[in-house]
């Protein structure tokens, strides 16, 4: 954590008492950071912002998670209100973005969510939240793989190349892409993250392009109002909720560069607290655009796996060929960035011992967290690839992926923050404002997690359960380290310290 300012009364303490209190609380100043490996202060503030706008996967979230919410979760109903479900989603990401920005404007954390909590509810529950987030990250990570598969087999149906075997293809594309995104992880954040950026502006830039192309060339009639009007039930309203928070989840995923950022209390809390409202406007506009597309389309386009290419294919199969491959790289640069999140949170597990210390160990070269990229990846890819081989809908399997991983980034954004008030209250600097913003946002993140599960349930979905699994599992792996090992559940919470050379050397050194 960065400055603690001295109680009112209190004599004024020296300049040099102003730096963060380390992780064992012995000394202001540290000879090496307990996160000494990777790359210190290189990243500018565009590399930290690809990094948001990557995991958020703007023009991948926007042509396909509309298109999962609009005939998938309807339960029944006549369809859920698409403009209705991400105006709520945008709302309840932008005050989650409120109660993460002043702990990253205080603490320059490689785990993100993991070592906030920490600092603000103790150890214990730091373990869960580190849990649920790497499900999440993990699981958006798999959706991603997957829709590369999805579309790149569809990209080449539209150009009209005939493949022999697509389930074969797909699985070889998957693998292609895990091991590209692999190399690009070790090789450097740096480099991951202006790939992303680049792949992530370029796909905007072809969806917005033909989106306005198909409504002024096809100019359908249809009541823009209706676009507005409440047709669904709050029952799929509360789901719909849920997978639509899977388009913003990753916003935070900043928070885990705090060591490696330039200026990392200033690039991370603006990155987090304008990726949700800028990503949330496009959303908006493209949900409106595909509520008017999708509701005139014929029934086999809106139950397709891949709607809005198959929407296309229907005026010109090279713009839809276009279109998917915009698709395929957005959600390929996403599942990059999601595992650089997950990546690090292992990594700082590691070397805090409460996972194998293996995973804390770094590239000597790139100066990356290697060997939990090179553990993440197998396990990230083969989910994809047993979904393709076993011939299951990609769509469905997409939803229940999407799902599940909304409930990670839920759970570790409710507990998350929760602590806010206690992280300031240890620092000094609470206030009653930190206390209604934590507890208002916690308790709305919790109605929304409960009311979709609730209803999950009722439908007979047990997506629900999986994810109380990983809780429990957490749970229990805490009370063993509780008990067996006191002194690693310790140690939970290191961040990126201020070292002696950082101090009195001119700056950081590599």
């Amino acid at each position: 954590m960065t400055c603690v300012p001295h109680k009112q009364g209190a004599p004024a303490r020296r300049r040099e008492s102003r730096f963060p209190v380390p992780a064992h609380g012995k000394s202001f100043i540290t000879a090496r950071s307990p996160v000494e490996g990777l790359s210190r202060r290189k990243l500018s503030f565009l590399p930290v912002f690809a990094q948001a706008v990557a995991a958020t996967a703007p023009a991948g979230s926007m042509s396909v998670i509309p298109a999962l919410i609009f005939p998938a979760l309807v339960f029944g109903s006549t369809g859920p209100n698409l403009v209705l479900i991400f105006g709520t989603a945008m709302a309840v990401m932008v005050l989650v973005s409120f109660c993460l920005r002043p702990m990253a404007k205080r603490m320059a954390a490689v785990s993100g969510l993991y070592s906030y909590t920490a600092k603000g509810l103790g150890q214990g529950t730091a373990i869960t939240v580190g849990w649920s987030a790497m499900f999440g990250y993990a699981l958006v990570a798999m959706a991603g793989l997957l829709v590369v598969g999805t579309y790149v087999v569809q990209l080449f149906i539209n150009l009209g190349v005939p493949l022999a075997d697509p389930k074969v293809f797909a699985v070889l594309v998957v693998l292609a892409a895990a091991g590209a995104a692999c190399f690009l992880m070790v090789r450097g954040v740096r480099i991951s993250a202006w790939s992303t950026l680049l792949i992530e502006s370029i796909s905007i830039g072809i969806l917005a392009v033909l989106m306005i192309g198909y409504f002024a060339f096809t100019a359908p009639k249809v009541n823009i109002g209706n676009v507005f009007v409440w047709n669904g039930n709050f029952d799929s309203l509360s789901i719909g909720i849920v997978v639509a928070v899977s388009a913003f989840v990753g916003f935070e995923s900043p928070t885990t560069l705090g060591g490696e950022a330039y200026k990392p209390f200033v690039s991370i809390p603006r990155a987090i607290t304008w990726t949700p409202i800028l990503t949330g406007v496009l959303y908006l506009l493209a949900v409106t655009a595909q509520d008017v597309a999708l509701k005139e389309s014929p029934i086999n386009i809106t139950a397709s796996s891949t709607p809005l290419s198959d929407l296309f294919a229907q005026n010109s199969p090279v713009f839809a060929a276009v279109l998917d491959l915009g698709i395929a790289a957005s959600w390929f640069a996403c599942s990059i960035a999601s595992v650089n999140a997950l990546a690090r949170i292992l990594f700082c597990m590691g070397r805090e011992g409460v996972a194998p210390r293996i995973l804390g160990r770094t590239h000597p070269v790139f100066r990356t967290p290697s060997m939990a990229i090179l553990v993440i990846m197998p396990v990230v890819a083969i989910v994809p690839i047993a979904v393709i081989l076993s011939g299951a809908s990609p769509e469905q399997s997409l939803v229940h992926l999407f799902t599940l991983g909304a409930y990670g980034y839920l759970g570790s954004y409710i507990l998350a923050s929760a602590s806010l008030p206690f992280f300031l209250r240890r620092i000094g600097e609470n206030t009653y404002a930190s206390w209604i913003l934590g507890a208002a946002t916690s308790l709305v993140l919790g109605l929304v997690l409960w009311k979709a599960a609730t209803v999950s349930i009722q439908t007979g979905n047990l997506q629900i359960f999986i994810y109380g699994g990983v809780l429990l599992a957490s749970v229990v792996y805490t009370m063993f380290l509780r008990l067996r090992l006191p002194e690693r559940l310790a140690s939970v919470g290191i961040y990126d310290e201020t070292r002696e050379s950082d101090l009195f050397h001119g700056g950081p050194v590599p």
